[in-house]
Protein backbone atom coordinates (compact mmCIF):
# COMPACT_ATOMS: atom_id res chain seq x y z
CA UNK A 1 0.00 0.00 0.00
CA UNK A 2 3.11 2.25 0.83
CA UNK A 3 4.43 1.98 -2.04
CA UNK A 4 1.20 2.60 -4.20
CA UNK A 5 0.51 5.74 -2.41
CA UNK A 6 4.31 7.17 -2.97
CA UNK A 7 3.00 7.32 -6.50
CA UNK A 8 0.63 8.90 -6.17
CA UNK A 9 -1.99 6.06 -6.18
CA UNK A 10 -5.15 6.47 -4.43
CA UNK A 11 -5.40 3.21 -2.10
CA UNK A 12 -8.38 1.33 -1.40
CA UNK A 13 -8.86 -1.84 0.47
CA UNK A 14 -11.41 -4.38 -0.05
CA UNK A 15 -13.12 -5.02 3.39
CA UNK A 16 -15.29 -7.34 1.62
CA UNK A 17 -15.27 -11.50 2.06
CA UNK A 18 -14.48 -12.77 -1.11
CA UNK A 19 -16.72 -15.33 -0.56
CA UNK A 20 -19.43 -13.09 0.23
CA UNK A 21 -21.04 -12.09 -3.11
CA UNK A 22 -23.80 -9.99 -2.56
CA UNK A 23 -21.63 -7.86 -0.22
CA UNK A 24 -18.37 -8.31 -2.60
CA UNK A 25 -20.45 -7.18 -5.42
CA UNK A 26 -21.94 -3.96 -3.42
CA UNK A 27 -18.41 -2.91 -2.38
CA UNK A 28 -17.14 -3.06 -6.02
CA UNK A 29 -19.71 -1.47 -7.12
CA UNK A 30 -19.08 1.55 -4.45
CA UNK A 31 -15.44 2.05 -5.73
CA UNK A 32 -15.60 1.54 -9.21
CA UNK A 33 -12.10 1.12 -9.26
CA UNK A 34 -9.48 2.17 -12.04
CA UNK A 35 -7.39 -0.54 -11.69
CA UNK A 36 -7.25 -3.55 -9.11
CA UNK A 37 -4.38 -5.70 -7.87
CA UNK A 38 -5.68 -9.25 -6.48
CA UNK A 39 -4.06 -10.34 -3.35
CA UNK A 40 -6.22 -12.08 -1.00
CA UNK A 41 -6.42 -15.55 -0.62
CA UNK A 42 -5.23 -18.54 1.17
CA UNK A 43 -1.71 -17.98 1.15
CA UNK A 44 -0.24 -20.84 3.81
CA UNK A 45 0.56 -23.79 1.71
CA UNK A 46 0.16 -26.15 4.96
CA UNK A 47 -3.53 -24.60 5.73
CA UNK A 48 -5.69 -27.43 7.52
CA UNK A 49 -9.02 -26.69 5.33
CA UNK A 50 -7.80 -28.07 1.57
CA UNK A 51 -11.49 -26.76 0.54
CA UNK A 52 -10.80 -23.38 2.13
CA UNK A 53 -8.27 -22.82 -0.97
CA UNK A 54 -10.44 -23.62 -3.81
CA UNK A 55 -13.71 -21.58 -2.44
CA UNK A 56 -11.54 -18.60 -1.50
CA UNK A 57 -9.01 -18.81 -4.03
CA UNK A 58 -10.76 -20.46 -6.98
CA UNK A 59 -14.48 -19.34 -5.86
CA UNK A 60 -13.31 -16.46 -4.20
CA UNK A 61 -11.78 -14.59 -7.28
CA UNK A 62 -14.33 -15.50 -9.61
CA UNK A 63 -16.85 -13.45 -7.27
CA UNK A 64 -14.57 -10.55 -8.15
CA UNK A 65 -14.05 -10.83 -11.62
CA UNK A 66 -18.10 -11.27 -11.97
CA UNK A 67 -18.18 -8.02 -10.14
CA UNK A 68 -15.56 -6.16 -12.14
CA UNK A 69 -16.64 -7.13 -14.88
CA UNK A 70 -20.27 -5.87 -14.64
CA UNK A 71 -18.81 -1.74 -13.80
CA UNK A 72 -19.90 -0.03 -16.33
CA UNK A 73 -16.50 0.98 -16.77
CA UNK A 74 -14.00 -1.69 -16.44
CA UNK A 75 -10.78 -1.20 -15.02
CA UNK A 76 -7.66 -0.22 -17.00
CA UNK A 77 -5.91 -2.86 -15.32
CA UNK A 78 -6.49 -6.13 -12.95
CA UNK A 79 -3.49 -7.76 -11.70
CA UNK A 80 -3.97 -11.56 -9.85
CA UNK A 81 -1.12 -12.78 -8.04
CA UNK A 82 -1.04 -16.08 -8.59
CA UNK A 83 2.22 -18.73 -7.49
CA UNK A 84 5.13 -20.16 -8.87
CA UNK A 85 4.27 -23.08 -6.56
CA UNK A 86 1.70 -23.96 -10.00
CA UNK A 87 5.19 -25.18 -11.57
CA UNK A 88 5.96 -28.11 -8.99
CA UNK A 89 8.65 -30.58 -9.25
CA UNK A 90 10.15 -30.12 -12.49
CA UNK A 91 13.96 -30.64 -14.32
CA UNK A 92 14.00 -26.94 -15.44
CA UNK A 93 16.03 -24.09 -12.82
CA UNK A 94 15.11 -21.61 -13.56
CA UNK A 95 11.58 -22.13 -14.80
CA UNK A 96 10.31 -19.57 -17.49
CA UNK A 97 6.49 -19.33 -17.79
CA UNK A 98 6.50 -21.55 -20.85
CA UNK A 99 7.44 -24.13 -18.23
CA UNK A 100 3.92 -26.78 -18.15
CA UNK A 101 2.43 -26.61 -14.59
CA UNK A 102 2.53 -29.41 -12.62
CA UNK A 103 0.89 -28.30 -9.30
CA UNK A 104 2.00 -31.13 -6.32
CA UNK A 105 -0.17 -29.26 -3.59
CA UNK A 106 -4.35 -27.85 -3.23
CA UNK A 107 -2.46 -24.67 -2.69
CA UNK A 108 -1.06 -24.42 -5.74
CA UNK A 109 -3.64 -26.63 -7.54
CA UNK A 110 -5.75 -23.63 -6.66
CA UNK A 111 -4.10 -21.14 -7.45
CA UNK A 112 -3.38 -23.08 -11.42
CA UNK A 113 -7.18 -23.27 -10.91
CA UNK A 114 -8.01 -19.57 -10.68
CA UNK A 115 -5.24 -18.90 -13.71
CA UNK A 116 -7.76 -21.14 -16.05
CA UNK A 117 -11.18 -19.34 -14.68
CA UNK A 118 -9.64 -15.96 -14.88
CA UNK A 119 -9.03 -16.70 -18.66
CA UNK A 120 -12.30 -16.81 -18.86
CA UNK A 121 -12.61 -12.96 -18.22
CA UNK A 122 -10.31 -11.81 -20.46
CA UNK A 123 -12.79 -10.27 -23.00
CA UNK A 124 -13.59 -8.51 -20.45
CA UNK A 125 -11.52 -7.61 -18.38
CA UNK A 126 -7.77 -6.87 -18.82
CA UNK A 127 -6.13 -9.05 -16.67
CA UNK A 128 -2.66 -9.60 -16.23
CA UNK A 129 -1.72 -12.82 -14.30
CA UNK A 130 1.95 -12.89 -12.03
CA UNK A 131 3.71 -15.90 -10.69
CA UNK A 132 5.75 -14.50 -7.60
CA UNK A 133 8.55 -16.74 -6.27
CA UNK A 134 8.87 -16.94 -2.20
CA UNK A 135 9.17 -13.44 -0.95
CA UNK A 136 9.27 -12.02 2.52
CA UNK A 137 9.93 -8.82 4.45
CA UNK A 138 9.63 -6.82 7.43
CA UNK A 139 5.68 -7.82 9.13
CA UNK A 140 5.44 -11.13 7.55
CA UNK A 141 3.29 -14.00 9.29
CA UNK A 142 5.56 -15.69 11.37
CA UNK A 143 3.85 -18.89 10.33
CA UNK A 144 6.54 -18.56 6.85
CA UNK A 145 9.74 -19.80 7.57
CA UNK A 146 12.01 -16.63 7.16
CA UNK A 147 9.95 -14.40 9.83
CA UNK A 148 9.69 -17.59 11.84
CA UNK A 149 13.77 -17.72 11.71
CA UNK A 150 13.98 -14.28 11.99
CA UNK A 151 12.21 -13.55 14.90
CA UNK A 152 14.70 -16.89 16.43
CA UNK A 153 17.55 -15.25 15.78
CA UNK A 154 16.19 -11.56 17.39
CA UNK A 155 15.42 -13.12 20.57
CA UNK A 156 18.39 -15.16 20.85
CA UNK A 157 16.33 -18.53 21.14
CA UNK A 158 18.87 -21.54 22.02
CA UNK A 159 16.74 -23.47 19.39
CA UNK A 160 14.25 -24.14 16.83
CA UNK A 161 12.21 -26.88 14.94
CA UNK A 162 12.11 -26.61 11.46
CA UNK A 163 11.66 -28.95 8.26
CA UNK A 164 13.88 -29.95 5.52
CA UNK A 165 17.16 -27.31 5.54
CA UNK A 166 18.12 -28.34 2.33
CA UNK A 167 15.11 -26.95 -0.26
CA UNK A 168 16.14 -24.37 -2.37
CA UNK A 169 14.01 -21.03 -2.96
CA UNK A 170 13.67 -17.86 -3.82
CA UNK A 171 13.79 -15.44 -0.78
CA UNK A 172 12.61 -12.47 -2.09
CA UNK A 173 11.99 -9.08 -0.91
CA UNK A 174 8.76 -7.57 -0.69
CA UNK A 175 9.54 -4.38 -1.92
CA UNK A 176 10.78 -5.75 -5.29
CA UNK A 177 7.82 -7.62 -5.06
CA UNK A 178 5.72 -4.38 -5.33
CA UNK A 179 7.75 -2.40 -7.28
CA UNK A 180 6.84 -5.03 -10.18
CA UNK A 181 3.54 -5.43 -9.69
CA UNK A 182 3.23 -1.28 -9.71
CA UNK A 183 4.90 -1.65 -12.92
CA UNK A 184 3.04 -4.03 -14.48
CA UNK A 185 0.04 -2.16 -13.91
CA UNK A 186 1.46 0.23 -16.02
CA UNK A 187 2.87 -1.59 -19.02
CA UNK A 188 1.27 -5.32 -18.15
CA UNK A 189 -0.28 -7.00 -21.28
CA UNK A 190 -3.12 -7.96 -20.57
CA UNK A 191 -3.46 -11.84 -20.90
CA UNK A 192 0.23 -12.64 -20.52
CA UNK A 193 1.65 -14.65 -17.52
CA UNK A 194 4.86 -13.16 -15.61
CA UNK A 195 7.21 -14.57 -13.25
CA UNK A 196 8.00 -12.17 -10.23
CA UNK A 197 11.63 -13.62 -9.12
CA UNK A 198 15.44 -12.74 -9.03
CA UNK A 199 16.70 -15.84 -10.38
CA UNK A 200 18.51 -16.54 -7.23
CA UNK A 201 17.99 -18.94 -4.88
CA UNK A 202 18.54 -19.90 -1.48
CA UNK A 203 18.88 -22.90 0.47
CA UNK A 204 17.20 -22.41 4.07
CA UNK A 205 20.86 -23.81 5.49
CA UNK A 206 22.34 -20.81 4.22
CA UNK A 207 19.79 -18.65 5.15
CA UNK A 208 20.24 -19.70 8.80
CA UNK A 209 24.41 -19.17 8.26
CA UNK A 210 23.73 -15.53 6.83
CA UNK A 211 21.89 -14.70 10.30
CA UNK A 212 24.20 -16.15 12.49
CA UNK A 213 26.65 -14.06 10.84
CA UNK A 214 24.39 -11.16 11.21
CA UNK A 215 23.38 -12.04 15.05
CA UNK A 216 26.87 -13.93 16.12
CA UNK A 217 24.44 -16.11 18.03
CA UNK A 218 24.33 -19.62 16.96
CA UNK A 219 21.25 -21.80 17.60
CA UNK A 220 20.44 -25.25 17.95
CA UNK A 221 18.47 -25.96 14.38
CA UNK A 222 16.18 -29.23 15.00
CA UNK A 223 14.71 -30.71 12.14
CA UNK A 224 10.98 -32.03 13.00
CA UNK A 225 9.66 -35.02 10.96
CA UNK A 226 6.38 -33.23 10.77
CA UNK A 227 6.98 -29.71 9.13
CA UNK A 228 8.65 -31.82 6.37
CA UNK A 229 5.86 -32.16 3.74
CA UNK A 230 5.30 -34.93 1.88
CA UNK A 231 5.63 -33.09 -1.69
CA UNK A 232 7.74 -30.66 -0.85
CA UNK A 233 9.00 -28.41 -3.67
CA UNK A 234 12.78 -29.48 -3.73
CA UNK A 235 13.96 -26.28 -6.12
CA UNK A 236 12.11 -23.27 -7.09
CA UNK A 237 14.18 -20.65 -8.87
CA UNK A 238 12.60 -18.57 -11.69
CA UNK A 239 13.62 -17.17 -14.80
CA UNK A 240 12.68 -13.42 -14.61
CA UNK A 241 13.49 -12.69 -18.38
CA UNK A 242 10.10 -11.93 -19.47
CA UNK A 243 9.16 -9.40 -17.06
CA UNK A 244 12.42 -7.79 -17.04
CA UNK A 245 12.21 -7.70 -21.44
CA UNK A 246 9.10 -5.65 -21.13
CA UNK A 247 10.09 -3.12 -18.00
CA UNK A 248 13.40 -2.36 -20.05
CA UNK A 249 11.35 -1.49 -23.08
CA UNK A 250 9.65 1.37 -20.45
CA UNK A 251 13.12 2.38 -19.42
CA UNK A 252 13.03 0.22 -16.09
CA UNK A 253 15.40 -1.65 -14.01
CA UNK A 254 14.54 -4.04 -11.08
CA UNK A 255 17.34 -4.09 -8.87
CA UNK A 256 16.29 -6.97 -5.58
CA UNK A 257 17.96 -6.16 -2.54
CA UNK A 258 20.81 -8.79 -1.41
CA UNK A 259 19.38 -11.28 1.26
CA UNK A 260 21.60 -9.88 3.51
CA UNK A 261 20.83 -6.31 3.03
CA UNK A 262 17.16 -7.95 3.45
CA UNK A 263 17.58 -9.84 6.78
CA UNK A 264 19.02 -7.04 8.37
CA UNK A 265 16.42 -4.86 7.82
CA UNK A 266 14.10 -7.99 9.20
CA UNK A 267 16.09 -8.06 12.14
CA UNK A 268 16.40 -4.53 13.11
CA UNK A 269 12.44 -4.01 12.67
CA UNK A 270 12.44 -7.68 15.06
CA UNK A 271 14.19 -6.22 17.88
Amino acid sequence: MAAAQALGHTVRPLLADLTDKPALAAEVHHAVPDAVVHLAGISFVGHVDEAAFYAVNVVGTTNLLGSLAKLPHPPKKVLLASSANVYGNCDASPINEAQAAAPVNHYAMSKLAMEGMARTYTDRLPIVITRPFNYTGTGHDPNFVIPKLVDHFAKRAPRIALGNLHVEREFNDVHMVCAAYLHLLNVGEPGHTYNVCSGQPHTLQSVIEELTRLTQHDMQVEVNSAFVRANELHRLCGDPGKLHRLLAQHGVTLKPPSLHAMLGEMLAAAT
